[in-house]
């Protein structure tokens, strides 16, 4: 049990708070590349489930046995979908990264008020807890709870309402309808989150929590099935903002280029050298028609100098500069996701957004040493 939680734990924090950093550096170059991340995010987490919930039969792949029907997955699929694709999308609108992440903390109040509202949650004596058939689901919320919940919004409030404050005169109302538009978008997806947490307790007290590991007529335990099923089934979605996806494809490619070299062994590179005729210091490339190029170079670079090395042979790949830090994007949100995916199964939504608060905090503190904080930020935080 305890392996169990330091593994979550160190999913959520390690992941989280390293595609937290990846998604800063993308959206302050590209800000309006929020539903390409997205998408891509959705892709690579589909793609490394596939093996565990598809199997081939005589008619084609159909997927495998599971543990929660489709028609729960399916409302959750359209949330999980709106939350992500808003939460992306709020950084085409000056959204500041640490604002970002204090706003989201904003979840809290949100899940704490559609608890009252729609889970029965009273904040009544602790020993008014069944109150119907699926009691582990609507618990109490305890003083502490609701005062923490409390403090987290007033910083969130502060903060908020802090950078929009523009830093000179021009243009105020322009920047103020755009900066307003990005929170009223943020609180849209923080709404939306706050009904999955809801749905996710419900379907995860009915069906499964924790994962039954002794079963094995299951194809993955319910984390994993969960996991899968909310990003693969909310690809289709995206055919709606395919316009997006491909004006912000283009947009990445056409970014400035950045070059990686591999030194090639000097076994194999004594045998391809003499036929290159390389003329120093330039390379050359195997498709000069396309900015996506493989090409030989003998030109060995640093920060400061570049040294031709008659002697030497690398293997140069030039691709446009955003592709490495997407590529690592996608890569921490799947640890991510593992890690959340895994939490929401074990405990219930409100503790779930309390430990993602925590989470939270590390990667604004990440932020604020990084330079993108005002002394307004760091008093909400």
């Amino acid at each position: 049990m305890l392996t169990e939680w330091l593994t979550t734990i160190s999913f959520v924090f390690g992941g989280c708070c390293s595609n937290a950093v990846t998604l800063e550096q993308l959206t302050s170059q590209f800000p309006r590349a929020g539903s390409l991340i997205t998408f891509c995010q959705f892709a690579i987490i589909s793609i490394q489930g596939i093996r565990r919930h598809v199997t081939w039969s005589s008619y084609g792949p159909r997927l495998k046995p599971r543990r929660i029907p489709l028609m729960p997955y399916l409302i959750q699929v359209v949330l999980f979908y709106l939350v992500s694709l808003l939460n992306n999308a709020a950084f085409a609108y000056r959204i500041p990264m640490a604002v970002h992440i204090i706003f989201r903390s904003g979840g809290l109040v949100i899940s704490m008020i559609l608890g009252w509202i729609f889970a029965e949650k009273t904040y009544v004596q602790l020993y008014q807890q069944i109150v119907s058939s699926y009691s582990p689901i609507f618990r109490s919320y305890t003083t502490a709870q609701v005062l923490s919940v409390f403090i987290v919004t007033l910083g969130v409030i502060f903060t908020t309402l802090s950078a929009s404050e523009p830093s000179s005169n021009a243009m105020i109302g322009s920047s103020t309808r755009v900066y307003l538009t990005g929170i009223g978008i943020l609180t849209l997806a923080l709404v939306f989150s706050g009904f999955l947490g809801l749905v996710q307790d419900y379907t995860y007290t009915k069906y499964g929590r924790p994962p039954n590991s002794s079963d094995k007529s299951f194809a993955a335990p319910t984390w994993q099935e969960s996991m899968f099923y909310l990003h693969f089934l909310a690809l289709p979605m995206f055919v709606t903002v395919r316009k997006d996806l491909m004006s912000q494809f283009y947009a990445l490619s056409r970014g400035p280029l950045a070059s990686y070299t591999i030194a090639v062994p000097p076994s194999i590179s004594a045998t391809i050298l003499p036929s290159l005729s390389l003329p120093p210091p330039s390379a050359t490339p195997l498709y000069p028609k396309s900015s996506l190029f493989l090409s030989f170079t003998n030109v060995r670079t640093s920060s400061t100098s570049s040294l031709v090395d008659p002697d030497a042979l690398l293997l140069r790949l030039q691709l446009p500069a955003a592709c490495f830090p997407l590529l690592l994007n996608t890569v921490t949100q799947l640890l991510c996701a593992v890690g959340v995916h895994r939490l929401t199964t074990q405990v219930s939504s409100l503790t779930v957004t309390l430990i993602l608060v925590v989470r939270k905090a590390v990667s604004l503190i990440l932020s604020i040493i990084s330079g993108n904080w005002t002394v307004f930020i760091y008093s909400g935080l």
